[in-house]
């Protein structure tokens, strides 16, 4: 019961084109590449959004390593 041969494969191909069709397999394709269309661009609106918003809301994390350094060295 190791790897699967050429010929299993073969025949769960042929088992997979005679439950789905030769046409739904492009269509189905099709469908995942639309959602994933639309994923990246919600994804690109979100990113706009939040680049357009009031600086002083937005979320920053100030590096104050050189103040920590002069405070330590006084």
């Amino acid at each position: 019961m190791g790897s699967f041969s050429v010929w299993h494969w073969l025949i769960v191909l042929v088992i997979v084109l005679v439950l789905f069709g030769r046409g739904k397999i492009p269509e189905l394709m099709g469908d995942v590449a639309k959602g994933i269309k639309s994923f990246k661009k919600g994804m690109t609106d979100d990113e706009a959004a939040a680049a357009a918003q009031d600086p002083a809301t937005s979320k920053t994390v100030d590096h104050k390593a050189d103040e920590v350094k002069e405070t330590t060295r006084s």
